[in-house]
């Protein structure tokens, strides 16, 4: 059995369960190398906030930053990701595997007659009108 570790999977699951930390490194995913200032561009919140779900990203190992003079720049990392992709795998195959016995299961199942709505085929009787606000 493969041992994980657990403090990094919480880290990671944790940065990752934040929707503005999720678009950030989705934005980085595609221009790598961004300044914070051009990585905080399209959200609409404080650079000080920004800052905070970078350093969140940072501890979890997600993000690196390098200085240059007055300039920060973040580029993505990937690797906590990979170890997080192969613990879940370990449960996809589980899903999928009780999915596919399921889907076995109705499809070896004969077709249900169709029965009345009734069980003594007569018909209901209508139910009486509740009185609306507007009689009133």
């Amino acid at each position: 059995m493969v041992k994980f570790n657990e403090a990094l999977l919480d880290r990671t699951f944790a940065a990752l369960s934040d929707p503005t930390r999720r678009a950030l490194l989705a934005r980085l995913s595609q221009l790598n190398d961004l300044s914070v200032s051009e990585l905080a561009e399209p959200f609409a919140m404080s650079l000080p906030a920004v800052m905070k779900h970078l350093d969140v990203l940072s501890e979890a190992g997600l993000i690196t930053r390098s200085k240059t003079g007055r300039t920060v720049a973040c580029r993505l990392s990937a690797e906590p990701m990979e170890e997080a992709m192969e613990w879940l795998t370990r449960y996809q195959r589980f899903w999928s595997g009780s999915l596919d016995r399921l889907v076995a299961f109705v499809e070896e199942e004969a077709p249900c007659p169709l029965s009345p709505a009734s069980p003594s085929g007569a018909e209901s009787a209508p139910r009486p009108r509740k009185p609306s606000a507007r009689r009133r």
